[in-house]
């Protein structure tokens, strides 16, 4: 990695002056609340008194579909404990259904760039997303729990939200719930489930550049007792782009009945099928030859008239659960997903001097299975109680990549598509086996431990050639301590891990031992209006060690090349995050994130001390807010987000020496304004880059290959009206 020695910076800036006023509004709140019973969502509301602004407070269900709200109750995605947010000792988000709705998000890209400490990069081109948190790639995505291997580099799967109630968010290590990964994220995307009153809403939208959608929503029960109920979406997208030529549509269907077997068991089983097309996916505009933006249009579409992407998702999936007498309760879910998806595409590129695109295509079959079955419970011992889970998971991918030739460098600009033969195939099946145990003990009446642990057996088979390997008996460390301060306020600690099998091997012949991701991190929540506001500030450092790097000495190696596992690259920085309700009429999402991520050591000395990404920004402010207007507005709603980033850059081998290709810190703003003509007809406006700041949202690496400068997008509005029966 090429860069020079960044300037020291502090983890801090003006915005925490935001945070503290935030919070110490909620303070004042709180401080003033009146006794309330804990209820579920739909329960006669308490009403929290602030100077002359009442708040009106729930107790939050899981569910967020409804609430109104920008956070939620108890969630499983960081231990499979039901964890409220204050309870759980790592940064944690959710992006509730409501949130979605106001800001019109459509994909998961969405959920991720508005999403704290999470970072959006289209540097490998316009639709090769990877996401990143905490300085690492995030690859892994889960659905209701079960985990999902995700690579932006191969077709990028953009999960369609109109089928999601919510996204949870845990940063940091989360190997307890996922298995092999990095240290960044898991993202866990919640289905909608089928209600128990009906419902059903039809939602259309229209935005610049041609940009068409609609979606079908329809829930309720299927018998005259209730005990059967079902849930079906529909989703339909057609868009072009601010880039001339670009287009892309994109269809969803959702399906899901669920069953209450007895008055202990439910059962449930649905299907999807997501299909996406779009024709630019490869490559973004080039730089110069001497390393500067060419600073082309906008408007300005790299791709050929003949490259497409079209992929298509199908899932079945399915769970049951049965509660016990005694507070146990067993829980089985299982999913099974193919993807079958088809790249024909080109880049800009000057292999041979001139401008000339390189070619190429390639066919993905990808199945993934993921099974999991846990029981869990109170366990009552020393005068308390305390909360176990144990359980087995087990996870397959299954991966075929069948090549296509020519992988041509020196096509001609304008020329017709070639010819392509497929000439190769690539095939791999990755199995992870696993056992778990998680427990929460009471340890005192404002202390609690939380200890968990977890082994895997992971083996990758490689059908078409010798690479295989293995990873017996991983153990995977958890560990939270959580210190309640008073009704309103705890601190925790937390250390927890993940690791990442390598493939080269040492002197002796034999593999390296796997990457280890260790998570430590320090932090303080509150919670306010039982839990309609939640507040965090943490402070965290991330260790990835064992990574290869080249053995010092060759003699005696028994392959090509000899490494040994001595690289280390540590991320620090801090975290918060307010969410939820200020007041009645007034919700808000909002997160500032600093990230240090640096080699410690290195295979090359070069990078030691220097920055592990530097197309990924340090610094990055996000914030999200509704309020209904009272009196005779009182059907009106209005909000906006701000978005900024600091910069980010890449030394640009040029001849003669290198240049720092830079995008400045730079902030997005984007506006909305909703009305409630009538109890069934809801109207709302969404307005985005207000400013119509002019942005890279991803810049080039390189003067030869792959220079993806991605533009962000332009000004642009979206009008969605949406009926409810």
């Amino acid at each position: 990695m090429l860069g020079h020695q960044p300037q020291n910076r502090t983890p801090f800036s003006p915005t925490l002056l935001a945070f503290a006023i935030c919070i110490a509004s909620a303070q004042s709140a709180s401080a003033a609340e009146t006794p309330t019973t804990a209820a579920e969502v739909g329960a006669p509301p308490a009403t929290l008194e602030l100077d002359a602004t009442s708040i009106t407070s729930q107790q939050l269900g899981t569910t967020t579909e409804g609430s109104g709200s920008y956070t939620t109750g108890p969630m499983q995605t960081a231990t499979k404990l039901p964890l409220t947010m204050r309870e759980t000792p790592q940064a944690v988000t959710v992006i509730t259904r409501q949130r979605m709705d106001d800001q019109a998000m459509t994909s998961v890209n969405d959920v991720v760039k508005n999403t704290p400490g999470l970072f959006l990069s289209q540097a490998s081109g316009p639709g090769r997303q990877t996401y990143s948190s905490r300085g690492f790639d995030i690859d892994n995505i889960m659905y209701d729990g079960l985990p999902s291997s995700y690579s932006g580099y191969t077709m990028g799967v953009q999960p369609n939200l109109a089928m999601f109630d919510r996204v949870e968010v845990i940063r940091g290590a989360t190997g307890l719930v996922t298995g092999a990964g990095n240290p960044s994220a898991a993202i866990n995307m919640v289905r909608k489930r089928p209600t128990f009153e009906p419902q059903v809403s039809l939602t259309g939208t229209v935005g610049s550049w041609d940009d068409y959608r609609g979606v079908f929503d329809a829930s309720g029960p299927l018998n005259d007792s209730g005990t059967l109920r079902g849930r079906m979406v529909g989703s339909y997208q057609d868009a072009n782009s601010f880039r001339d030529k670009e287009e892309s549509d994109h269809g969803l269907f959702y399906g899901i009945v669920e069953a209450d077997l007895s008055d202990s068991t439910t059962a449930s089983l649905g299907f999807s099928r997501q299909e996406d097309q779009t024709n630019l996916f490869w490559g973004g505009l080039p730089i110069g030859t001497d390393g500067h933006h060419l600073n082309l249009p906008r408007s300005t579409y790299p791709g050929t008239d003949w490259e497409n992407k079209k992929l298509r998702v199908d899932t079945v999936f399915g769970d049951i659960e049965h509660q016990f007498d005694n507070g146990w309760k067993l829980h089985a879910a299982g999913s099974t997903s193919t993807l079958d998806g088809m790249f024909s595409g080109s880049y800009l590129s000057r292999y041979n001097g001139p401008m000339e695109n390189t070619v190429y295509q390639s066919r993905q079959d990808e199945k993934q299975t993921a099974l999991d079955t846990y029981a869990s419970g109170p366990v009552d011992a020393f005068g308390r109680t305390h909360e176990v889970v144990v359980g087995v998971s087990k996870r397959i991918y299954d991966n075929t990549s069948k090549e296509y030739s020519p992988y041509d460098t020196g096509w001609a600009l304008g020329a017709p598509k070639p010819n392509f033969v497929r000439d190769g195939k690539m095939h791999n099946i990755t199995t992870q086996d696993a056992v778990y145990l998680t427990t929460r003990l009471s340890l005192a009446d404002p202390l609690t431990l939380i200890l968990g642990g977890r082994l895997d057996w992971y083996d990758y088979d490689d059908r078409a050639g010798d690479g295989d390997y293995k990873v017996t008996r991983n153990l995977t460390r958890y560990a939270g301590l959580i210190y309640k301060l008073d009704d309103h306020y705890s601190v925790y600690a937390s250390y927890t891990d993940i690791f990442t099998p390598q493939t080269s091997k040492d002197l002796s012949g034999k593999l390296l031992e796997p990457i280890v991701g260790e998570n430590y991190e320090i932090g303080i929540k509150g919670e306010y209006f039982d839990g309609a506001l939640n507040a965090s500030l943490a402070v965290f450092q991330i260790d990835q060690k064992n990574r290869e790097t080249q053995a010092a000495t060759q003699f005696g190696c028994p392959v090509l090349t000899c490494y040994e596992a001595s690289g280390l690259v540590r991320s620090q920085g801090v975290d918060l995050e307010l969410q939820g309700a200020l007041t009645e009429n007034w919700q808000v999402g909002a997160g500032y994130t600093y990230t240090r991520a640096h080699y410690l050591k290195d295979g090359d000395p070069a990078n030691e001390n220097q920055r592990f990404d530097t197309d990924t920004p340090e610094h990055l402010f996000k914030v999200s807010t509704v309020y209904r207007l009272q009196g005779p507005l009182e059907k009106m709603r209005v909000g906006g987000n701000v978005y900024w980033q600091s910069r980010m850059y890449n030394d640009v081998d040029v001849t003669g020496g290198s240049y720092r290709l830079e995008q400045g810190s730079y902030a997005v703003a984007d506006l909305m304004a909703g009305y409630q003509v009538s109890k069934h007809l809801d109207l709302q406006l969404n307005a985005n880059n207000i400013f119509d700041r002019t942005y890279y949202s991803a810049i080039g690496t390189s003067t030869v290959w792959g220079s993806t400068d991605t533009y962000g997008s332009p000004r642009s509005y979206a009008l969605t009206a949406k009926y409810n029966f």
